[in-house]
């Protein structure tokens, strides 16, 4: 740790790109620059890297890879092939995944489906990536309100002539846990090929098959009394076992670790199909679109730790180890299957006139054309065999988006006179869930009676307006204003029984202004002061998903008000001939935040999603690079962030006021070290740290390093790629070469060993 935070101080960590790295030995399918396609007024911080920086810099198996060193964020990624790989920012957690807003292409890959449903990170495949642009805060008016956390723009390959690229990865991890050991290996193959043909017409093809199996992700657990004693129901005789691991949990509490269960080791087949396309119809108008398809089909399994005496494998009932009795439920060490088929297209028809006015139109929908979960009852070696269990089916669920804009730029004289660029919009999106849970007299099928149904319908209307107003030779204004109208409607939820509940449809309008100060205080410094309000509206789920179990009330709530944010940022950057640095000030200060609390103002005591009064977030981010260390081919680049977030008022849950905000850590922090000293080769090596965090509002979880709690993170990756022939790379690494036992509630990957092969024609 200290050794990031010397470097990150000493050079900053800056992940901005201008220009790609030299390559004199290699061809691959690529965007004609690599300069970033956003708005070139935005008013707001943004972290970039190249595909070149990538491939040089990291061990990418899947595409949210690309972002984990990036500054402040977390990529809560817990294994190759995770489909639930969320992002947490500068003042959110990675349990809040509707404050961050991704995008390929522009398209939205961000599923507000569900309040943990990450980014369909699926439709893009590692080796199509140019560049990702990372951009923080809510102060530019183009984004939608998701925006007040953190977007990110993925900017996929482009060709320019006819060319293409196999590639094939492949890992080893090593992973040891309660003594359960093992190798958990991953393989992916794709294929690319492009051409841009005279007419004007180009195309491309990708290709992406994935096949991984995870560590083991979740434990069952019994819980000691205050007094550190395990207290089981009466009756029955308990059978003798061997194999029951004691070790202390999150609060301080003794437990009993029994084996990995609830489908605690994943393994995935994933298959991605893309095509995308374009088209000139003049050198300045043009149209570009994409039809993507994944699959996924997943299959669990459970591992006891416990053993009779004849050293069989016990998955259920009453047993002891001498010292203590416990009770296996049936469905303790219960697998499932998943099946899952989406679809997404886009099309967007554009101007592209070096100044004056552009216009462009762009379309989207994300469909789930089939998802169906099937949960057996029963403990692994009986489930084989069928019997009684459930399904949850989310068919016909989807998302989509319609984008106009229009933009004005002055010309390259024109800047001097108090010239302004404008951008004015107009957005549109929708979402709806359907998700249906059955009962099953056969949980391999998911045929059965409907038990529970939610569903519901969230569409917003946006209109917006930006203007970067230069009124001074070194001083420019940005103003922007974004006006949203948000609707809710037929939400539903019918859980047997229960009478159906219907919900009444509901709206909420909101303004989010921004305003932003740049002075160009010479050719190489620049200050900026950012303040923006951001509105996040809440998800179909949030509204409407809720049951009721037993004694235990877990409800929606359809009467949610949205977050508002507002935000400051004071950044200042210096450029030096041999890199740049730059330092950022920021508070987000966000009212109504959507959390899942119990409430303390009901009785019985409620569990449910609620508003949180105000959480603020302040802190302090350095980022910095240094292209040339004294030695020909060294270069480095670091960030790290100090941040506080803080409940302020929590109305439901006086307890929580005070408190740290869950799953934000104080110190987060990347620092990348490259040797390139030739085109045929170049080592890395990047060293990752965040401090440990809460994940209770609480903060009653103050036992972090284990299972079940959110604990540091102090990784230690390294890469050498080769080059040994004209278009040929070879890359082998380790990722978490220290082999840190790290959790997000879950386990973080053991030590991974990581090999690549890729030709490029």
């Amino acid at each position: 740790m200290a050794a990031a935070i010397s470097l990150a101080l000493a050079t900053g960590g800056h992940a901005y790109a201008d220009e790609p790295a030299a390559d004199a030995t290699l061809q691959t399918v690529t965007i004609n620059t690599s300069r970033s396609p956003l708005d070139p007024n935005l008013p707001t911080t943004s972290a970039s890297k190249t595909q070149e920086e990538l491939r040089q810099q990291q061990n990418i198996f899947n595409p949210e890879d690309a972002l984990r060193n990036m500054p402040s964020m977390t990529i809560r990624k817990r294994y190759s092939g995770d489909r639930n790989a969320l992002v947490g920012g500068r003042s959110f957690s990675t349990t809040q995944a509707p404050r961050a807003l991704v995008s390929m292409d522009g398209y939205l890959l961000s599923n507000f489906l569900g309040r943990f449903d990450a980014p369909r990170w699926n439709m893009i495949a590692p080796e199509e990536i140019a560049r990702v642009d990372v951009l923080y805060g809510p102060f530019s008016a183009l984004y939608a309100g998701n925006s007040i956390g953190t977007t990110i723009a993925i900017t996929t390959s482009r060709p320019t002539a006819f060319s293409g690229a196999l590639r094939v990865a492949t890992q080893d991890q090593s992973y040891d846990q309660y003594g359960l050991k093992g190798h958990y290996r991953n393989y992916q193959g794709s294929a690319l090929i492009g051409d841009k043909l005279a007419s004007g017409l180009w195309y491309k093809l990708m290709l992406n098959h994935q096949d991984a199996t995870s560590q083991p992700m979740n434990y069952a657990i019994a819980t000691a009394d205050a007094a550190g004693g395990f207290a089981a129901p009466g009756g029955g005789v308990a059978t003798p076992v061997s194999g029951v691991v004691y070790d202390t949990g999150p609060f301080g509490i003794r437990r009993a670790i029994l084996g990995a269960n609830g489908g605690s080791i994943d393994h995935t087949r994933q298959h991605t199909a893309k095509a995308s396309f374009g088209y000139d119809f003049s050198p300045t108008l043009g149209a570009e679109g994409f039809v993507a398809w994944w699959r996924n089909d997943t299959v669990t399994r459970n591992q006891t730790f416990l053993r009779d005496a004849a050293g069989k494998a016990v998955w259920s009932g009453r047993v002891s180890d001498g010292a203590n009795v416990f009770v296996l439920p049936a469905a303790a060490f219960a697998p499932y299957t998943r099946e899952e088929q989406h679809a997404q297209a886009g099309l967007t028809v554009k101007s592209r006139h070096r100044s004056g006015w552009n216009g462009s139109v762009s379309a989207s929908a994300y469909r789930i054309l089939g998802d169906v979960q099937r949960n057996a009852g029963s403990a692994d070696p009986l489930a084989a065999n069928g019997g009684p269990g459930s399904a949850v089916l989310r068919d016909g669920s989807g998302f989509n988006s319609i984008d106009a804009q229009a933009t004005y730029t002055p010309g390259a004289g024109d800047w001097t006179g108090g010239a302004h660029a404008l951008v004015l919009g107009v957005h549109a999106d929708n979402n709806k869930l359907k998700q249906t849970t059955r009962g099953t007299a056969d949980w391999r099928n998911a045929n059965g009676a409907e038990s529970q149904f939610v569903g519901g319908e969230t569409r917003t209307f946006a209109l917006y307006a930006q203007d970067a107003w230069r009124f001074a030779p070194q001083w420019h204004a940005t103003f922007g204003l974004r006006a949203e109208s948000w609707q809710a409607s037929d939400g539903v939820q019918r859980a047997l029984p229960a009478s159906p509940r219907n919900y009444p449809r509901r709206s909420e309008r909101a303004w989010s202004p921004k305003l932003s100060l740049n002075w160009e205080v010479d050719g190489d410094t620049t200050l900026r002061l950012s303040a923006g309000r951001g509105t996040r509206f809440a998800t179909v789920s949030e509204l409407f998903q809720g049951t009721a179990a037993g004694s235990s009330i877990v409800i929606n709530d359809p009467d949610l008000k949205p977050e508002r944010s507002t935000a400051l940022e004071l950044m200042a950057e210096r450029r030096y001939e041999l890199g740049s640095l730059r330092a950022s000030l920021f508070q987000d200060d966000v009212r109504n935040t959507i959390w899942s609390q119990l409430n303390l103002n009901v009785f019985p005591n409620v569990s449910n999603v609620q508003n949180v009064g105000r959480v603020r977030t302040r802190g302090l981010e350095l980022v910095g690079r240094l292209d040339r260390l004294g030695v020909h081919g060294l270069s480095a680049e670091a960030n790290i962030a100090f941040s506080k977030s803080t409940i302020l008022e929590n109305q439901n849950y006086l307890p929580s006021v005070g408190k740290d905000w869950t799953r934000v850590p104080r110190v987060r922090s990347s620092s990348t070290l490259t040797y390139a000293p030739a085109d045929s080769w170049s080592a890395s090596a990047t060293y990752r740290y965040s401090g440990a965090q809460f994940n209770e509002i609480t903060n009653s979880d103050h036992n972090t390093e284990v299972y079940g709690a959110v604990s540091r993170v102090s990784q230690l990756d390294v890469r050498l790629l080769l080059k040994p022939a004209r278009n040929t790379e070879v890359a082998l690494g380790v990722d978490n070469l220290n082999n840190n036992r790290a959790f997000q509630m879950h386990p973080y990957p053991g030590r991974t060993l990581f090999a690549e092969v890729r030709y490029a024609f």
